[in-house]
């Protein structure tokens, strides 16, 4: 840790899931001193260098724990339900000098609407409590989520919202999909045109610029998400091929045919939306704010390496089943109906 930078006292809500341990692990490595606040059933012991305390986050005092003390800032990193905030808050106001709340690009609303920055109109917010706000869209609670840290903290708030993150501990398999795939090699059913558009960002790039921006204090509303501009799905998976030395082919079929064969893009189809389908947002948005304030991006090889090894690591049954990206089986009748209507057409 330099010499300029100030040692803060940080809690972090979560700290043990897929962005934590990058974010506790790089805060360690520059001299920080880490309170990490969860309910200590996930990877207990991570971090022993690290306070422990122990909460509930959905019981009425589960934030009992924190009461009484204070820190220079807190990271709020799982929370989607509004009340978790509105407890924090509760007794947290005036005990923290920043409160950074990691939100989503999901919060913008008409997210169909390409090039969102962080002017762009939001949702409308998720009730806090009632019938409707466990059911409320997952975007809306966000905005809600937001409203409360901003309502509570003041110029203290910062929000964050990123795209998809990925890397290594990413369950959800959305990008994991096609370097696995690529490895495999073969013909592998790429959708749409090379030039749509495509956006992720690695969860440590995330993470490491969110500790820099509370060493400099940096307090606002940030989207976070790269690389530094969009790129095409073609870049994306060519890139990803460029690291394996395989027989791997891309057959490239139109969104046309995609959606004639009821082909899901994100599902399906990872890290690409079809025209005007209301995951576009997600690979076009607007991130100059956040490069400004010191985002920097890896580059797409480490990303696609470190999953891997992180991948290869997992479970058999994880690997063999992914939780995001077409089936083998399903791939193959596509790709076979398209060969048979190109024939067709010959």
């Amino acid at each position: 840790m330099t010499s300029t930078v100030k040692p803060l006292r940080i809690l972090v809500l979560g700290g043990t899931g897929f962005i934590g341990p990058h974010l506790v692990e790089y805060a360690l490595s520059r001299g920080h001193t880490l309170t990490l606040f969860n309910r200590g059933r996930t990877k207990p012991g991570l971090f022993p260098k690290a306070e422990q305390l122990i909460g509930d986050r959905n019981a009425p005092d589960g934030h009992a724990a924190l009461a009484g003390r204070t820190w220079d800032v807190v990271f709020d990193l799982p929370a989607t339900t509004p009340q978790w905030v509105v407890n924090a808050a509760a007794v947290l106001k005036g005990k923290v000098d920043q409160y950074v709340y990691v939100s989503s690009t999901a919060a913008y609303k008409d997210f169909a609407r390409s090039f969102p920055d962080e002017t762009h109109p939001t949702q409308d917010p998720a009730p806090i409590t009632g019938p409707d706000a466990a059911a409320a869209p997952f975007g809306n609670k966000k905005v809600r989520c937001e409203q409360l840290v901003q309502e509570a903290f003041g110029n203290g708030a910062t929000i964050v919202r990123p795209g998809l993150i990925v890397g290594p501990g990413d369950l959800t398999d959305r990008f994991t999909y096609w370097p696995v795939r690529i490895e495999k090699g073969g013909e592998v059913l790429a959708p749409g045109k090379l030039e749509d558009p495509a956006q992720w960002i690695d969860a440590r790039d995330l993470a490491e610029w969110m500790v820099r921006m509370v060493e400099s204090r940096t307090t606002g509303v940030f989207n976070a998400v790269g690389p530094r501009t969009v790129c095409g799905i073609g870049e994306l998976l060519y890139g990803i091929k460029a690291c394996y030395a395989n027989d791997t082919r891309f057959t490239w079929v139109p969104e046309s045919f995609l959606t004639e064969q009821k082909v899901r893009s994100w599902a399906e189809m990872p890290v690409w939306s079809y025209t005007g389908a209301t995951t576009v947002a997600f690979c076009t948005t607007v991130v100059d704010k956040a490069v400004k304030a010191g985002l920097t991006f890896r580059p797409l090889a480490t990303t696609v390496r470190d999953g891997m090894a992180w991948y290869h690591s997992r479970p058999a049954a994880e690997q063999e089943k992914l939780r995001a990206g077409i089936s083998m089986e399903r791939e193959r009748e596509v790709l076979a109906a398209w060969h048979a209507k190109q024939s067709e057409g010959r």
